[in-house]
């Protein structure tokens, strides 16, 4: 009956031992060039080893080999072409061999290959300079996503080259920033949106931008619409939304699946309204589906050709079903099954019991027609997999079409089909799904009400896609696939030019009308469509229009949706969720002014309805009202009650005079909004005290928050004495610089204990309970930055202690570093070799130089505490007597001598008194000299070598030889060197 398909089967393509199973396959139709990429990937390395590039000039009939032009060893990525000038191409290599871009500007034919510095991921071509690319890269340091604006070039972007993208922040955190694509360095940088964002969440599409911040684990997301301010996108109040996802900015509206905390695998379906700002339902529990790469894919359709009209799946009472409607979602029903099945014989099914359920799954293979496809060069045909009953059913499904957009439905085949469409629908090509081999399709004239088989392979085909393009002069599908899992690509031309023998002429021609269920009113307009008669077949012409009429239909109830804030009850009014009040609207306006004051309808965006109740559902314009302020809010814009030292925080507020809490204030009049927010920037750190007060001349409102102005601590240094008693308690002082107010928390780990000690100020009390050496470290939290130190202390039961002076020419070469002030003290420790387990010594900072020496008892007391005690005694009278006479010197360089002397015999005690004067009291009266560490930490002078300390023994020996053993006498003799 029909013209015989002209089938041309080309030569296998890839390389010797290629297989199927091991090939990544693009192509690309450039005017009348088809480029083709195969890729040998090697499963034992895990990577792609190499490439062929093709090139076919005449329809795909025969193909050439590009190996030569581009680099016979040259591994190749991905191909991409521009879309303001065909002829122009892009390819680039594969990074892992180099880093390099291919350019032709003749659709292929040649190429001129440029080294890069850096490794292209992926490549945008500007929508319209067709010299103007755009690459994603990344390295260790900086990952950014960027992209040109669409927009660019309709006037939203007033630069054509202006680029948006995230940046990574040297803290790890990420901006939205834009820039001129050739000045993007920093000074040339915008910052759109005031704070941090999500990663990967920035998203320019059509009139909208959005981003995503999350805080303590809550996101929240913003929409800016043409190019103004980011705004919080509002959903139901007690909406706790974990995941969003933007499905479409169509006719200036946002279509946004949102799971809820309490969704696994189905999310809600929103509208918002022209802003995309105010969102409300349109869907619950729109079902998901996982795809082959573990992503998650909605089960949402939109029609193409159609607008407003969408198809989804939903689980409602643990089954799944499917809905469609006419009215972006307004209304949703149920499919009717067809009347009859394949055979003829009638089928029961009668809704809502029984109807006809579809899947949604668009395929991830593009020469793949996936489960559900439509044209909007076909309007109103859908061909879809699908089943018959109670719900959605992945086993026993056949194949449907519906030729009036959904209204009514033919079961065309028992098993599933890739169907393409070929002349605006004029035709329908069908082959089986690849996980079976053959050599047949079929090919339908008539909407698929018949079918006729043709061949196109002698040996049955593994089918892995189909190209269809066509042409003015030209109409050719090439099928790709392989004859077993280990055979190189084959490739089958299908010229079905003979099967159009004509042109379409008016006869040819008939008249459609949209509807829904019989209801000829669709988005508020009665539309005609011209279609091509069912069986007759000619070629559509380039001037073919397939839309004959479009009349605006008088306004219903059906073409408005409840507002922002209202919900649809049983008995199908619009009226307040349980959640909002409508009065919270009028309360945000200042006296004199006028507000929207909704009736809880807005008209369905991109409906073209009018008169009619369109002036009963259109919101009013009405004068606020004379009322008191009530219900003032204040938050930052950010939801954080946190900020960064020196940054720009944004208050939220209405008509206020604000208070910062350190001591700026502010005050605002006759403002409905603010819409950006108010900005101030802290100086300080600390917890600030933010009030807002609100007031008219029939009363006032007042609101507060508490902000945490932090910035991150540099140094931290840890006071405490080098000797405490036994069951006494001392002070232990944390120093941070730059100094914090209120803002830091302090983690005492003291002596063995597992667990720390959590203060708010920098200093505490601790009891000793053991003797021993006793380690204290504090760590100090400030600012996501945690910095510690730690100090050693002698916990005995009795100690003695001196107080060290030195001649005043030693303050002359005091640095007043700690590495200076240790080296001091091992001089006098080692002075005395053989007691050095019973001597601290502790140089303070500052000058004039001062330190002071501990004496512990020995670590044997066998000979009991009076002994030890007055063993102490002796040995401190014997120092102090040496040091009173200034028989301890040393020379601190040529010429400039040293003398030590004692200041005091302090009481810290060999009695259980309170001591008078005590170390720990010294060097808690010397914190304030600390402050400077921070200092010292950058300028460390160079240490100064301390030779020989003497002490003369002669003296000592003639006036303490009575008082003294042998050994002890010995103790003093030894001259200490410090190198």
């Amino acid at each position: 009956l029909f013209p015989a398909l002209h089938t041309t089967q080309t030569k296998a393509m890839g390389t010797e031992g290629l297989t199927a199973g091991s090939c990544l396959f693009l192509f690309m139709l450039v005017l009348i060039v088809i480029l083709i990429l195969t890729k040998l990937y090697d499963f034992h390395l895990g990577s792609v080893t190499e490439s062929t590039l093709w090139r076919s000039t005449d329809y795909g009939s025969t193909y050439e080999r590009m190996n030569d032009k581009v680099g016979s060893k040259t591994v190749l990525s991905y191909l991409y072409v521009c879309p303001s000038n065909k002829r122009k191409i892009m390819v680039l290599t594969d990074p892992e061999f180099e880093s390099s871009v291919l350019i032709s500007s003749d659709e292929g034919a040649s190429y001129q290959k440029y080294r890069l510095s850096f490794y292209i991921l992926s490549l945008l071509f500007h929508p319209t300079q067709e010299d103007w690319a755009l690459a994603y890269s990344h390295d260790q340091k900086v990952s950014s996503m960027s992209f040109f604006s669409p927009q660019s070039v309709t006037g939203l972007d007033k630069e054509s080259d202006l680029v948006h993208m995230e940046a990574h922040t040297p803290n790890g955190r990420i901006q939205y920033v834009t820039c001129r694509a050739l000045t993007c360095s920093e000074p040339n940088r915008n910052y759109p949106f005031p704070g941090y964002i999500d990663i990967s969440s920035l998203v320019v599409q059509d009139d909208y931008m959005f981003i995503q911040v999350t805080t303590a684990g809550q996101a929240s997301y913003y929409v800016s619409y043409q190019r103004d301010p980011f705004l919080k996108i509002k959903l139901p109040k007690y909406s706790l939304p974990k995941d969003l996802h933007i499905v479409s900015t169509d006719e200036h509206q946002v279509f946004a699946a949102v799971q809820e905390w309490n969704q696994n695998d189905t999310y809600n379906l929103y509208l918002s309204d022209t802003q995309g700002i105010l969102f409300t339902l349109a869907m619950e529990n729109v079902k998901t589906t996982r795809g082959l790469g573990g992503n998650q894919m909605l089960d949402l359709y939109e029609v193409a050709g159609i607008k407003g009209m969408l198809i989804a799946n939903r689980r409602l009472d643990n089954q799944v079903k499917t809905y469609i409607t006419y009215n972006k979602g307004r209304d949703w029903r149920l499919l009717q099954a067809p009347a009859t099945d394949l055979a003829g014989n009638d089928i029961h099914c009668i809704l809502p019991f029984c109807s006809l359920h579809l899947q949604l799954q668009t395929s991830e293979n593009p020469y793949l027609s996936g489960s559900i496809s439509t044209k909007a060069s076909a309007p109103g045909i859908i061909v879809a997999t699908g089943n018959i009953g109670s719900e959605l059913s992945y086993n026993n499904v056949g194949m449907f079409i519906s030729s009036d957009a959904g209204n009514n439905w033919r079961h065309i085949f028992e098993e599933e089909h890739n169907v393409w469409f070929l002349d605006k629908g004029g035709a329908l090509v069908a082959v089986k799904q690849p996980t079976v081999p053959t050599r047949h399709l079929q090919i339908s004239f008539d909407e698929g009400r018949q079918w006729t088989r043709h061949s196109f392979s002698l040996v049955p085909l593994f089918v892995d896609g189909m190209l269809v393009e066509a042409g003015t002069e030209n109409q050719i599908m090439t099928f790709f696939g392989h004859f077993s899992h280990r055979s190189e690509w084959q490739l089958i031309k299908i010229d079905y030019k003979s099967i159009f023998n004509r042109k379409c002429t008016e006869g040819d021609y008939q008249t459609w009308h949209l509807h829904n269920k019989g209801e000829p009113c669709v988005m508020g307009q009665k539309q005609i469509y011209m279609k091509r008669r069912p069986g007759n077949y000619c070629m559509l012409g380039k001037d073919y229009a397939k839309v004959l009429s479009a009349e605006s239909c008088i306004c219903r109830a059906h073409d408005f949706e409840c507002d922002y804030g209202y919900e649809r009850r049983r008995e199908g009014n619009c009226l307040p969720a349980f959640w909002f009040n409508p009065a919270v609207v009028s309360r945000s306006c200042s006296q004199g002014q006028k507000y929207l004051n909704s009736t809880g309808y807005r008209k369905v965006v991109s409906n073209n309805c009018v008169k009619g109740v369109k002036d009963m559902y259109t919101p009013r314009k009405q004068m606020c009202p004379n009322r008191a302020p009530k219900g003032l809010s204040l938050s930052t814009r950010e939801g954080k009650l946190t900020a960064d030292l020196h940054t720009n925080i944004t208050f939220l507020v209405t008509n206020i005079q604000l208070d910062f809490g350190d001591g700026t204030a502010v005050s605002y009049s006759n403002l409905s909004w603010i819409e950006e927010g108010i900005r101030h920037v802290y100086k300080t750190a600390g917890i600030f005290r933010v009030s807002a007060l609100a007031e008219n001349t029939l009363g006032f409102d007042t609101t507060t928050l508490y902000l945490h102005v932090t910035c991150p601590v540099e140094h931290v240094q840890l006071l405490a004495p080098f000797v405490a008693i036994k069951n006494k308690e001392v002070n232990l002082t944390a120093v941070v610089w730059p100094i914090h107010s209120r803002t830091v928390t302090y983690f005492w780990w003291l002596g063995n204990n597992t667990e720390p000690v959590i203060s708010l100020d920098g200093s505490i009390s601790y009891t000793f309970t053991s003797e021993g050496m006793n380690t204290v470290t504090v760590q100090v939290s400030s600012a996501n930055a945690i910095l510690q130190d730690t100090k050693i202390i002698a916990v005995q039961e009795f100690f003695k202690s001196l107080l060290l002076s030195f001649s005043p020419n030693l303050d002359e070469y005091n640095p007043d570093v700690p590495e200076w002030r240790q080296d001091v003290g091992r001089v006098i420790k080692k002075a005395l070799l053989q007691v050095k387990d019973q001597l601290l010594v502790a140089v303070f900072p500052g000058v004039p130089t001062a330190a002071e020496l501990f004496l512990l008892p020995h670590k044997n007391q066998s000979e009991g505490r009076k002994k030890s005690e007055e063993e102490l005694e002796q040995i401190s009278e014997i120092l102090a007597s040496a040091l009173n006479q200034n028989l301890v010197e040393f020379e601190l360089k040529p010429g400039a001598r040293v003398i030590v002397y004692i200041t005091q015999l302090t009481l810290a005690p060999l009695v259980d008194s309170m001591p008078r004067h005590s170390s720990s009291a010294m060097l808690m009266l010397l914190s304030v000299v600390f402050l400077g560490l921070a200092v010292f930490l950058i300028y460390k002078f160079k240490r100064y070598i301390l030779y020989c300390v003497i002490i003369y023994l002669n003296t000592v020996s003639q006036h303490c030889s009575h008082h003294l053993s042998t050994s002890l006498i010995m103790h003093i003799r030894i001259i200490s060197v410090l190198t």
